[in-house]
């Protein structure tokens, strides 16, 4: 009779265990969860615009609602939800192009999206308030 050969072991793909998340990981996740995330801001958002092209005491129910502590914050989140999706998606745009692809650039370009998207935030919020008064 003729013998077979053993079954040799199959290669392990590359997983979790053996690869640490890195920066650019992080904003690949963070990227498709504020994709997400815009669609119940935009709902939000719709909600208001119906709101305000309905009755007076409709649009002022949600003046209320996005006036309180809880609305302010809900609209802090949307906006730095909008602002990091947007920047993300200049991120991948200059990646489209070519650029940016090598590992330590990669790195830099998703530091970027993080710290520009806080600050930009930061700064949208100033400049609402500043102008408010």
């Amino acid at each position: 009779m003729s013998r077979t050969a053993p079954p040799r072991a199959r290669p392990i793909s590359p997983h979790l265990t053996i690869y640490g998340l890195s920066i650019t990981m992080w904003m690949s996740i963070a990227h498709r969860i504020t994709g997400a995330a815009l669609y119940v801001g935009t709902a939000l958002v719709a909600w208001w615009l119906l709101a305000s092209a309905g009755s007076r005491g409709s649009f002022d129910v949600m003046s209320g609602v996005f006036g309180s502590w809880f609305g302010l914050l809900v609209l802090f989140g949307y906006t730095w939800v909008l602002i990091h999706h947007m920047m993300g998606g200049i991120r991948h745009l200059i990646w489209d192009t070519g650029h940016g692809l090598e590992r330590n650039n990669s790195s830099k370009l998703a530091w970027a999206t993080l710290i520009g998207s806080a600050s930009l935030t930061l700064l949208v919020w100033a400049a609402a308030f500043l102008l408010r008064s």
